[in-house]
């Protein structure tokens, strides 16, 4: 399974939304704390992009050589539907800095130190080290997690249905059998379905890939075998 770095680091360089909370921020100009785009250096540290006039680009400028903390939070929605979309989110604290000179006119690249981690997904809640946050890698899937998940749902949907056959007792019988079997989450180390019955009773199952897959080519191999075990 990925370790929690790893799950962090992918959820901060994804298309998650963001938004960066600072204190006595008003709720008047939340949509003005949301980065342009971000991005994670060398040392671990987040790069933020915001114009130029934005409220955190402001308060970073004006606070200079003093510590200015920051909370980056993330939060992560399926990108297919399903009942209780919010798949995780992540808590970055920190202290921010203008970094000048990286952006392009108009704009303002900021920089989070990170201080503190957590993050609460799929897999559980955790705490990480801002050292091991460094040095994870975001998963290789990452990029197109979106798009495949949205392809399996609606092109591949009975493959996908077809899974409940190596649910097992967690199938169910008769009534309480599944329904619906949605697509809810990849990575490189398997494929996360979410479960329905008769009655509207939900419940996650996850199939684990022979081995890890770094790429498109190796993920349509690891799913034609799943596929193929759920038609033996």
């Amino acid at each position: 399974m990925p370790s929690a770095a790893e799950r962090t680091r992918t959820l901060v360089q994804s298309t998650c939304s963001a938004v960066l909370v600072l204190p006595g921020a008003s709720e008047a100009c939340a949509g003005q704390l949301m980065p342009d785009a971000r991005t994670v250096g060398t040392d671990g540290e987040i790069f933020l992009l915001f114009p130029a006039d934005a409220p955190p680009v402001r308060a970073a400028t004006h606070a200079q050589a003093d510590e200015l903390p920051a909370v980056l939070e993330i939060t992560d929605v399926a990108p297919v539907a399903v009942p209780d979309r919010i798949r995780g989110r992540a808590r970055i604290h920190g202290w921010l800095t203008c970094a000048p000179g990286i952006a392009a006119p108009g704009h303002m690249m900021l920089r989070l130190e990170v201080g503190e981690v957590y993050v609460e997904d799929l897999w559980g809640e955790d705490t990480v080290d801002p050292d091991d946050f460094a040095r994870a890698l975001p998963d290789p899937l990452t990029a197109y997690e979106t798009e495949l998940l949205q392809h399996l749902d609606t092109v591949h949907g009975d493959q996908v249905r077809a899974l409940s056959s190596l649910l097992g007792e967690r199938a169910g019988e008769g009534a309480g059998a599944v329904r619906k079997v949605v697509p809810l989450a990849l990575d490189r180390f398997g494929l996360r379905v979410r479960c329905r019955d008769a009655a509207g009773r939900s419940f996650d199952a996850r199939f684990d890939f022979p081995e890890p897959v770094r790429e498109i080519n190796g993920l349509r191999r690891a799913m034609h075998t799943l596929f193929q075990a759920a038609r033996e």
